[in-house]
């Protein structure tokens, strides 16, 4: 059994991307677990008391609990929307887990670890966090919040009597907290002196009741972490089977003073064993601040995809699987990310709608244009096979160490090596010349693809379930199966190749404002052609006219007309761009031949240089029609 779990979400607003991160992180170890036949628990939830979450409902003039069920039941709309595959999804306000917390309460009470004394000190209430007053900056908290001071009879928990026996675990278990630099963090914190934490409110009506004491409520904190084994019966029933966590998933600002110090001596306390694993994962920034819903820099995940579905034509389930791809991309674990539009917008094109969306379409569409649209017999090549096998092995040394970043870049230079490998056998010469070796290239190609679809699907599922579907296949379930024979049954029928990720047209840069004392300058007219009414054949010799095979196909970004090209000529390749977009869809141009003017001089044209012309005659409406050979010709061939 593997056991995953989240931070619970604090339900005084909607979630955002950087909650989204988390939920990612955790669902993709789900995924991979199950990917490798695991048994898989993924508990997610909310955290719903607390002085912050009371305020907040009174400024919406709701009752706590109608703010709470709202908020939940958004929370949990969200996540099934981000394909999140949760299996269980606690609440803090379910009576049987405010029923666990007054269990172990008392407990922690009767072995001694609980004992009443005064509080004075600062509270700061957007993190429900009891704050020291050396950790005040300008009066603040260290997060930057407003404080309160708070004098109230308490009853506080003896966490400094856990220092050494954390200490002593952090210390013999490295993997109990990661990465390292968080590990390193924590013990400087356990170094510096642990001091007993005051877990019950006098004056806070929204929370668990103290045990015989209804006039208190049990410190919110004390009370969420409590989740990760109230979700499962504990003490009853067979809660040992979900417990300990193989891995918890929170952000790294909670991970020091709470679930690395607090939450593993309650369990300490209590002889009940400690998580495996404690991620803290790093934060997302927006602005140059954390993304944070008091700071109003959030960005809705739900309605940032639907965003994107609406501009680049795409499926829904696909711009969730394009929020999902920056996740992984972009976020490594130790470090910080910073988002921007633009960044985000570069990935979609560069990753996906060019190095998946190109590596998908070429395949099936030479596989229907060279072996009649059906997955070849016989063998893959070696060279492929390895790449497929050191992949597999480096994903999953990834996934081990929870480096999924690395685990998504991994899979994703088996979508580059698919384009490369394609480049260098150039099927089509070899289907020109009758070549036997085409269907072994052929199921490579389509092996390579397969392997993708299975080493990509625990972070873009509904991608990778549509690439599954254009090779008729079922989708990939088994990790054993990535790579195999048994995954591509010769003589298929492949579907046709559809894009799934369409190009996004970015934003052009504002254009810059001349200065107002100075006119505008007219730029001049470029003076129409007049061809010459007859040439002398020295001259049209002069035009090295050649057959050329297009390799790759994209828009050019800006341009309505503009396609860039990339060309092969004999030995040589080049990049073209052609005014042909309004008659061509770029996806069907790969694998043509086309005639081109090789000796015209490089021009830039929207940033690209060109190297070339593609020669096209005007249709009656104006559309362009591409001049290709009526057979096929060796590329470089000269025309005359």
């Amino acid at each position: 059994m593997k056991s995953i779990t989240t931070a619970i979400f604090y339900v005084n607003d909607v979630p955002h991307l950087g909650h989204a991160a988390e939920m990612f992180i955790a669902d993709v170890m789900a995924r991979y677990y199950r990917l490798r036949g695991e048994e898989v628990m993924f508990l997610t939830g909310t955290d719903e008391h607390g002085t912050k979450v009371l305020e907040a409902a009174e400024r919406a003039g709701k009752s706590p609990q109608e703010h709470v069920d709202g908020l939940a039941a958004r929370f949990e709309e969200i996540w099934r929307g981000m394909n999140f595959s949760y299996d269980r999804f606690i609440r803090t306000t379910d009576p049987r887990h405010e029923a666990i917390v007054q269990k172990l309460f008392t407990l922690l009470k009767e072995r001694g670890h609980i004992y009443a004394a005064k509080y004075e000190g600062w509270y700061d209430v957007g993190a429900e966090a009891f704050i020291k007053e050396s950790e005040l900056v300008d009066g603040k908290s260290p997060d930057g919040n407003e404080v309160r001071w708070v004098e109230e009879e308490n009853w506080f928990f003896r966490l400094s009597a856990f220092a050494d026996r954390l200490k002593q675990h952090i210390e013999a278990n490295p993997e109990f907290i990661v990465p390292e630099a968080r590990r390193n963090e924590v013990l400087s914190f356990i170094h510096q002196g642990l001091r007993d934490v005051c877990i019950t409110r006098a004056n806070v009506p929204w929370g668990v009741p103290v045990p015989g004491e209804p006039d208190k409520t049990i410190y919110v904190w004390f009370d969420a972490l409590i989740n990760y084994i109230s979700a499962f019966g504990w003490p009853d029933g067979d809660w040992i089977r979900y417990w300990p966590a193989t891995v918890q998933v929170m952000g790294k600002d909670i991970l020091t003073r709470f679930h690395a110090t607090m939450w593993p001596a309650m369990l300490m306390g209590a002889e009940i064993p400690l998580p495996e694993t404690l991620l803290g994962h790093s934060w997302l920034m927006i602005g140059g601040e954390k993304a944070s819903k008091s700071k109003g820099n959030v960005i809705p995940p739900l309605e940032f995809a639907e965003g994107l579905a609406a501009r680049a034509g795409c499926a829904q389930a696909v711009a969730v699987d394009a929020v999902r791809y920056y996740l992984g991309a972009a976020l490594p674990f130790d470090s910080d990310t910073v988002f921007t539009h633009e960044e985000f917008d570069r990935r979609y094109n560069a990753d996906l709608a060019n190095d998946l969306g190109n590596a998908l379409n070429r395949t099936l569409a030479m596989a229907h244009k060279f072996v009649g649209g059906t997955i070849p017999g016989g063998e893959v090549e070696t060279e492929v096979t390895d790449r497929i096998m050191q992949a597999k092995s480096e994903y999953a040394a990834a996934m081990e160490e929870f480096r999924l970043h690395d685990a998504m870049n991994t899979a994703m230079d088996v979508v580059r090596f698919l384009n490369k490998y394609i480049d260098t056998k150039a099927p089509w010469a070899l289907a020109k010349s009758q070549d036997p070796h085409l269907a072994t290239v052929m199921r490579s190609m389509l092996s390579c693809l397969r392997a993708s679809e299975g080493l990509l699907r625990p972070m873009i599922p509904a991608t990778c379930d549509a690439v599954a579907a254009q090779l008729r296949l079922l989708p990939t379930t088994s990790w054993d199966d990535i790579g195999s024979e048994s995954s591509l049954p010769a003589g298929h029928p492949l579907g046709n190749p559809a894009p799934i990720f369409p190009r996004l047209e970015l934003a052009k840069p504002a254009p810059k404002e001349a200065p107002s004392a100075a006119a505008p300058e007219k730029k001049p007219k470029k003076p129409a052609f007049e061809p010459r009414a007859e040439i002398e054949i020295t001259d049209f010799m002069n035009v090295q006219l050649r057959i050329a095979r297009i390799l790759e196909a994209e828009p050019v970004e800006g341009s309505e007309k503009l396609v860039k090209l990339q060309v092969i000529l004999g030995d040589e390749r080049r990049q073209i761009l052609a005014g042909i977009r309004k008659s061509y869809d770029p996806a069907d141009l790969v694998g043509r031949q086309v005639v081109v003017v090789a000796n015209l001089k490089p021009a830039k044209l929207m940033g690209h240089e060109s190297q070339g012309m593609i020669l096209a005659a005007d249709g009656p409406d104006g559309a362009a029609i591409l001049l290709t050979p009526e057979a096929e010709a060796p590329e470089g061939t000269s025309v005359h």
